[in-house]
């Protein structure tokens, strides 16, 4: 698994959108003993911090110590600094695994021979993200010009999962149909742009070019369109949900 967000770890934590109340507690409806759960790549610990709210114990992984350091805390929840692939959990520790926004970074093989060794025969296996979001159209111009000619060829090729809105990822299991869902936020010019500099390929664009900040090259533009529009912006919400097949 590739380390991406370690060095914006702080801004991670303060500008990456949150999921739903209604989209995590329908995932917790296809579990049925709420004993353990496991979030892999947990970075903020965003989910982890919702997933308290239903199960006994909460495990959260990942594999950078500064995501760790800024995770959501709550009193039964622990973190551990671990890459997603390889844990030392138990066999059949666990009711839940959830992935939020991280999959497409995994050794699929070996994170799915993994899962396997840790759920428990009736476990499930939730995965969820988010896609590009939408805005209003005169910013959106502006965005997708950001997305895909500044920062384009900075992109990781593993994004073309998130583009495809994981309907390519492999999912080696009994799968369930689920619900559409999607977030809705009114943000800030502050907020929107602290949420471009998490990207990726912001910062391998930074690494390639001096630590200049491509969010720069359109931020007064932006800044300017973004005052005459709603403000609003509209994640689609991704979601695949499994159990090992019998």
């Amino acid at each position: 698994m590739k380390d991406n967000f370690s060095v914006q770890a702080k801004d991670y934590s303060r500008f990456r959108p949150t999921y739903p109340p209604e989209m995590i507690e329908y995932i917790v409806s296809f579990v049925n003993n709420k004993d353990t759960v496991l979030d892999v790549a947990t970075g903020n610990g965003q989910l982890a911090k919702e997933l308290s709210k239903y199960f006994n114990h909460v495990y959260a992984t990942d594999m950078s110590q500064k995501q760790i350091d800024n995770a959501e805390q709550a009193e039964n929840i622990t973190y551990k600094v671990e890459p997603a692939e390889k844990t030392d959990f138990e066999d059949h520790q666990f009711d839940l695994i959830t992935v939020a926004q991280a999959i497409h970074w995994f050794d699929f093989h070996a994170f799915y021979k993994e899962v396997k060794r840790l759920l428990k025969p009736d476990g499930i296996i939730a995965v969820l993200g988010y896609g590009l979001f939408k805005t209003n159209e005169h910013s959106h111009k502006i965005l997708s010009h950001f997305y895909h000619d500044i920062i384009g060829p900075y992109w990781d090729p593993e994004r073309r999962y998130l583009d495809d809105n994981y309907t390519t990822i492999p999912f080696p299991f009994d799968e369930f149909e689920v619900r559409q869902f999607e977030a809705n936020f009114e943000w800030d010019i502050d907020q929107l742009t602290g949420y471009l500099e998490t990207w990726s390929a912001v910062q391998h664009y930074r690494k390639k070019n001096n630590d200049e900040n491509p969010v720069d090259l359109v931020r007064e533009e932006l800044k300017e369109s973004w005052e005459k529009g709603d403000k609003k912006v509209n994640f689609p919400l991704l979601l695949r949900v499994g159990k090992i097949s019998d």
